[in-house]
């Protein structure tokens, strides 16, 4: 198989066939991946992958009604827990995600049908031949973070959300030699 060059480790090669750039529509799902997304910042994906199930245990299985009502005791464990990044703005940032995720909900019926609006509801079929020529932002990404910021999401830059929307299959940005292209909607 001929996998996209960052595929080439025992947590991204599985990570890369069966999740990368699969349509995602499931909120909690959804809420992970952005705040997964947030914490990788200034990091590896090979590093979030590592603490990816630390994560779910630690954020409650991503359940943004518990994220949204953590304390300062919370905090605190989580600034402990060795298992995730402790950095204490991105801990700060998953619970204020998890309040604005909440008003999106409110507001648009789920967090999907918000997020899915900025490709037109269905994912944009690129065609690089090499990961060279993926960029690290797009006018979608830069609209996306936008409308994040105005509702109060943190670490929802361009690039983060450009991230978010190649995990979860807004865009696919596979390689065409790559078969998770075809087998993903590329033509």
């Amino acid at each position: 198989m001929s996998r996209c060059a960052w595929a080439r480790t025992e947590l991204s090669i599985p990570y890369h066939d069966t999740e990368w750039g699969v349509p995602v529509h499931d909120d909690r799902v959804l809420f992970e991946l952005l705040n997964l997304e947030g914490a990788q910042a200034g990091l590896s994906w090979e590093t979030i992958l590592k603490k990816r199930q630390s994560y779910r245990a630690a954020f409650d299985q991503w359940d943004a009604r518990k994220i949204s009502r953590y304390d300062a005791d919370k905090v605190a464990a989580l600034l402990a827990n060795p298992g995730i990044v402790r950095n204490r703005l991105k801990v700060a940032a998953t619970i204020l995600n998890a309040r604005a995720f909440l008003a999106v909900q409110k507001e648009f019926g789920s967090f999907d049908k918000f997020l899915w609006q900025f490709v037109g509801g269905r994912p944009i079929q690129n065609a690089r031949r090499e990961m060279k020529e993926v960029p690290a932002r797009t006018a979608e990404a830069d609209a996306l973070s936008k409308a994040l910021l105005k509702r109060g999401f943190k670490f929802v830059g361009p690039t983060i959300c450009y991230a978010l929307m190649q995990a979860v299959g807004m865009v696919n940005d596979h390689c065409v030699d790559c078969p998770r292209w075809r087998e993903l909607g590329g033509r």
